[in-house]
């Protein structure tokens, strides 16, 4: 008959000698193989592995919710800039506002954009009405701001540049100011101490700023101080 428990204790051998030759030297040395040494080490490495994965979960990166961006409300413009069609930070107009009456279909006050010319505002207000006199309007004039258009009125002045200089003080024809808005390279050229090159800086400064609003602004054209502003100012107006 075989010996159980011989072949038992032959086995258990085996299995001791097969972990001390995987266990490190200084474990062999200090712990043995005894079944408690082994029950020890077995608890300090447990403890050893829980610490360190919990130091690990710790140090873990964590989502952080970015910050609501906060949402400024615009500024409301003033009705005084509305109505001008100021632009954006106080630059050129966007818009102009003008009168279209007489014999349009639908005369009354328009808000157009900057830039438009006279036939556009005929178009705004409906067009023409049949048999109305276009002659002296000049459809094809860039509108300023407060413009008033009156089409086929008698006796209302045309709507455009005025006649030319006058040969006495170069204001328009029959001791009329010349409009700053209206006029042109020629007739600026005809006011006295103005030449074709400030005529010429005259022009484009009321093109790039939507026209005249006050005689004042004449002084912001590079070329006219305080002494040419005075000559002119009782010769035009906006």
């Amino acid at each position: 008959m075989v010996d159980v428990p011989a072949v038992v204790g032959a086995g258990e051998r085996r299995w001791r000698a097969a972990v001390r030759e995987r266990l490190p030297v200084w474990v062999q040395t200090r712990c043995g193989l005894e079944p408690r040494s082994l029950a020890a080490l077995a608890v300090v490495l447990g403890v050893a592995a829980c610490a360190a994965g919990g130091f690990f979960w710790a140090g873990r990166p964590e989502p952080v919710r970015a910050p609501e961006l906060v949402r400024v409300a615009p500024v409301a413009a003033s009705p005084a800039s509305a109505a001008a069609g100021a632009g954006p930070e106080g630059g050129a107009p966007t818009k102009v506002v003008v009168d279209v009456g007489g014999k349009v279909r639908r005369p009354g006050v328009l808000t157009l954009p900057a830039g438009s010319r006279v036939a556009d505002a005929l178009r705004a207000a409906g067009g023409v009405r049949e048999g109305a006199d276009l002659t002296g309007l000049n459809r094809a004039r860039v509108l300023f701001d407060g413009e008033q258009v009156l089409v086929g009125v008698p006796g209302a002045p045309p709507a455009g540049p005025g006649p030319g200089p006058g040969p006495g003080g170069g204001a328009g024809g029959d001791g009329v100011p010349l409009s700053l808005n209206t006029a042109t390279v020629e007739q600026f050229d005809g006011l006295p101490g103005v030449g074709p090159v400030l005529a010429r800086r005259i022009v484009d400064h009321r093109t790039e700023h939507g026209g005249f609003r006050a005689v004042e602004e004449l002084r912001e054209v590079d070329g006219i101080g305080e002494r040419r502003f005075a000559d002119l100012q009782p010769l035009v107006r906006p």
